[in-house]
């Protein structure tokens, strides 16, 4: 009884970790999108939410089974009830790749207001965050899922600081005002991914230690 729970256990994690790599693979397709003005890589990160939602309504189907079938025991419950929960977050997570795809789209043949290298760092930050992710998951690493946390302070705090630029940028020239409110719709695209994959750290501190306090980024 028990092999046949790990079993289904392994398939559940080896799915959602694949999940986590397809929205990172989505992250890099729209960054490239946008910073690059590559086309056809920003419509590559569109299509590719298509298989993100395709995987999450798979898991959630094993997560759903494997509670049915094995009735398990508190900490596999919780690993079962966090993987659930966090699914809405990383396909919502997927979902703001997709959107700054989609305004890469709308910016590309146009020449950029500026140089995308705060948007760059946000990317960069993101992507850690999601390698942490996987690995708090798969090695049960509650350091990397506090390092999430702590990551997540610096994409907020990166939002803002282009936030005012862009801002300096609409109030200088008022020609720049459409370029400026796209791509102060990307930034916003990124900070509210770097939220869900917070989300995701916290319900992986949960899983990991029961506790519901304490996920304040640690060190």
């Amino acid at each position: 009884m028990r092999e046949a729970l790990d079993r289904d256990l392994n398939r559940i994690t080896e799915h959602f970790l694949r999940m986590v790599s397809l929205v990172r693979e989505q992250l890099q397709l729209a960054t490239a999108g946008l910073v690059e003005q590559d086309v056809e890589r920003a419509k590559a990160a569109v299509r590719l939410d298509r298989e993100v939602d395709a995987l999450e309504l798979e898991i959630e189907n094993e997560v759903l089974a494997a509670i049915a079938r094995h009735q398990p025991v508190a900490r596999d419950l919780r690993f079962l009830a966090t993987v659930l929960k966090a699914l809405t977050d990383l396909e919502r997570a997927g979902d703001y790749a997709a959107h700054v795809a989609e305004d890469a789209l709308a910016l590309a043949g146009e020449p950029p207001l500026k140089k995308y290298i705060v948007l760059g760092e946000m990317a960069e930050r993101i992507e850690t965050m999601l390698d942490l992710i996987a690995k708090a998951i798969a090695e049960r690493d509650l350091h990397a899922a506090q390092r999430v946390l702590k990551i997540d302070d610096d994409v907020d705090d990166l939002y803002e600081q282009i936030v005012r630029e862009l801002l300096t940028y609409m109030m200088e020239d008022p020609r720049t005002l459409s370029k400026a409110l796209t791509l102060m719709r990307v930034a916003r695209s990124y900070e509210r991914l770097g939220d869900h994959l917070e989300n995701i750290a916290e319900r992986v501190f949960f899983w990991l230690t029961g506790k519901l306090e304490g996920a304040d980024g640690g060190s």
